[in-house]
């Protein structure tokens, strides 16, 4: 006599593809999304559709998170070659055939226009994690300079379009890879120190080497004026100097509790400009000040702690050094966002994570995400 099974139900048959979500990460991600829709509400408020369109954003970057969190972290080693070597060939054509704005060649037509430097934030990681893990347990010095060579190609190509923000997200992803591979602190405290001596030397002899007819080498022309904008911005007030001057005065004028939702003049009447974009931080700062600021720091830090975390307990080379790289490449998003706009950092055009209006940034965000959350998912599912 044959037996009869029950066929499962509908319900029973989705739960396991929700099973072994991190939870703590998960409610971070949840939180910032939350406050990133409230600041646009309100920053976008006169912005045409800027709310809807981030709301739709974050949810096709939600979607993203959720399909890249059921891939394996071995599919995902096993992507990185390809997807590396297609984003390279695509920064090449977009060097001989792109699509030219305001002086860059970022885009390229295939169909659809596309910025392919966007795929170089997760592909250089990768590719260098994949590289690692061949290499575990025989690294050399050798191995080390192969894989800055792996890092300079992407970086260089992104540099030259130019796009200065973008190649400093790719390099910073790609060195903090090659820093949990285990660089030496030798090679590392040595560059630190002559940054440190340049940045002191710059700064000593800023009105002298800012001069007009003074040539920098390898920084454009823009580059320059950004620099010496940052070191001076009242040389030209209601120029290049605009916007450090007016996101700083909206951060300031905040206070320690804010102006209140929808109650900040300097959003409102429109003197922060990219308000919704890279400036975002300047209106959030002006409506909720400086406990608000601190609010959205703590979220920022514990996500980055949770991701961390991961890395720390990650059971491969591979998925530990991806984890690290993606969760420091956040901080760095962080950091230089809130730098610029506070006016410690050169102007760059780098987004505030989940704050910030564009829909590419935050599909990038999503795939980053979506590999933090596979990692620690898989790790989760093995255990149990």
């Amino acid at each position: 006599m044959g037996v009869a099974f029950e066929k499962p139900s509908l319900l029973q048959r989705i739960l396991p593809v929700f099973s072994g979500f991190d939870a703590p990460l998960l409610l971070l991600i949840l939180l910032l999304a939350g406050v990133g829709l409230v600041t646009m509400y309100s920053a976008g408020f006169d912005h045409g559709a800027r709310f809807v369109d981030h709301g739709r954003n974050m949810l096709i970057a939600l979607a993203i998170l959720f399909l890249v969190a059921q891939v394996p972290p071995q599919k995902l080693m096993a992507l990185a070659l390809p997807l590396y070597t297609i984003g390279v060939a695509l920064l090449i054509a977009t060097a001989v055939f792109g699509i030219t704005k305001k002086g860059a060649t970022r885009w390229l037509n295939v169909g659809i226009v596309i910025q392919p430097s966007e795929m170089l934030k997760i592909a250089t990681p990768l590719m260098l994690a994949w590289w690692f893990q061949r290499r575990e347990g025989q690294l050399r010095v050798p191995d080390f300079l192969i894989a800055t060579v792996i890092l300079a190609i992407p970086v260089g190509l992104i540099a030259k379009q130019p796009d200065l923000g973008t190649a400093i997200l790719v390099f910073a992803a790609g060195l903090f890879v090659i820093f949990f591979a285990g660089l030496s602190w030798k090679l590392i405290i040595p560059v630190m120190l002559a940054g440190a001596l340049s940045i002191t030397a710059l700064v000593l002899s800023g009105d002298r080497i800012c001069e007009p007819d003074v040539k920098w080498p390898v920084l454009r022309e823009y580059q320059k004026h950004r620099v010496c904008t940052l070191l001076d911005p009242t040389k030209d007030p209601l120029g290049k100097g605009f916007h450090t001057i007016q996101g700083m005065i909206a951060i300031g004028s905040g206070g320690v509790e804010g102006k209140g939702f929808m109650k900040g003049t300097q959003t409102h009447l429109e003197f922060i400009p990219e308000r919704t974009t890279d400036f975002v931080f300047a209106a959030f700062a002006e409506e909720f000040g400086l406990v608000g600021g601190g609010v959205l720091l703590l979220l920022f830090t514990f996500l980055l702690f949770r991701g961390l975390m991961i890395a720390a307990e990650a059971p491969t080379v591979f998925t530990r050094l991806l984890a690290g790289a993606i969760t420091l490449s956040l901080f760095t998003y962080i950091f230089v966002n809130m730098g610029m706009v506070s006016g410690i950092l050169p102007v760059v055009g780098v987004p505030l994570p989940f704050i910030s209006y564009g829909g590419t940034a935050m599909v990038t965000l999503g795939l980053g995400l979506g590999i933090l959350m596979s990692i620690a998912r898989h790790r989760r599912l093995v255990q149990t």
